[in-house]
């Protein structure tokens, strides 16, 4: 993977772009739950935009890690969930999402030491 322009590394970068990012990680570790509904997973992030979640759903069902089902009904019924490739990525996101929650306090603490270095470097 030291080459930039070397197609394995360029899939591998793009996918670590995508499962990496905050939408992507909270869509996943929702769908954990089990299949919802596109409001159910508004509600349960409503820090998500609708726009940013159906281009989050849209990129996770074309990596083949979320599965869109459409039951005919009046209004159409659209369930999402994850797919079997989608279910792996779990274990490490629920690993990272711990691991947050583990060190928030610690990473909070070395935010406001190393802010204060800075305020004092620009105060000198």
């Amino acid at each position: 993977m030291k080459d930039p322009n070397n197609p394995v590394c360029q899939t591998i970068t793009g996918l670590l772009q995508r499962i990496g990012d905050k939408w992507s990680v909270l869509v996943v570790e929702t769908l954990g739950g089990g299949s919802l509904r596109f409001n159910e997973l508004r509600r349960a992030i409503p820090s998500v935009s609708q726009r940013m979640l159906t281009l989050t759903l849209r990129n996770l069902e074309r990596d083949g890690l979320v599965s869109r089902t459409v039951t005919p009904s009046i209004p159409p019924r659209v369930d999402y969930e994850l797919t079997e490739l989608g279910q792996s990525l779990t274990k490490p996101i629920c690993g990272l999402v711990q691991w947050s929650m583990d060190n928030v306090g610690a990473i909070h603490a070395a935010q406001a030491r190393y802010d204060e270095g800075q305020d004092e470097a620009a105060a000198a």
